[in-house]
């Protein structure tokens, strides 16, 4: 279901039902059309001015940190990923993360609570190749790098990919 069509008015600041209409025609991703913004105005009833200024708005008040890409990383040869876990002392995680998240191979990095006593770690961060050869080297070469020998990590690889898109927060059809 595509998004309402709305009156002409201002939406150089999205609003209401405009802002709603906005965040819901652009969550599954950008037409793949040589005009984008183009065609998402005609999705909206506007001109591409106002998608690109409504698109601006967002991004400037924060409800939208950015946009980007959902790269399937399968279809470009990278069949092998792993989200390696860590297990880093409070006092460390912060940092460690941040350095981590500035590696290149490191496409998501986060922190999450340890659930005693089973699951001691709290540092996340997951890395793609080639294969799990691709995969265990980067690692390698990043605990090196970073002097991580000492932190217990574990590698978990994936078998099966079930679902790779971006998130949706809003119902195509029902702004409110």
């Amino acid at each position: 279901m595509n998004p309402p069509r709305l009156p002409d008015s201002s939406r150089a600041a999205p609003a209401g039902a405009w802002r709603q209409a906005l965040i819901a025609a652009v969550q599954d991703g950008l037409p793949l059309v040589p005009e984008p913004f183009a065609a998402l105005a005609e999705t909206l009833g506007c001109d591409e001015a106002e998608v690109r200024a409504g698109l601006a708005a967002l991004l400037a008040d924060g409800t939208v940190r950015r946009l980007g890409v959902v790269v399937r990383h399968r279809e470009l040869g990278f069949a092998a990923n792993a989200m390696v876990v860590w297990d880093v002392p409070d006092a460390r995680v912060d940092a460690l993360g941040a350095q981590l998240a500035a590696e290149p191979a490191v496409t998501l990095c986060y922190r999450r609570p340890r659930v005693p006593p089973h699951w001691p770690y709290n540092l996340f961060c997951m890395i793609h190749g080639h294969d799990r050869a691709a995969v265990l080297a980067e690692l390698a070469a990043i605990v090196g790098r970073h002097g991580l020998g000492e932190l217990p990590h574990r590698p978990l690889f994936s078998r099966q990919r079930f679902k790779q898109r971006g998130a949706r927060y809003l119902d195509r059809g029902a702004p409110s």
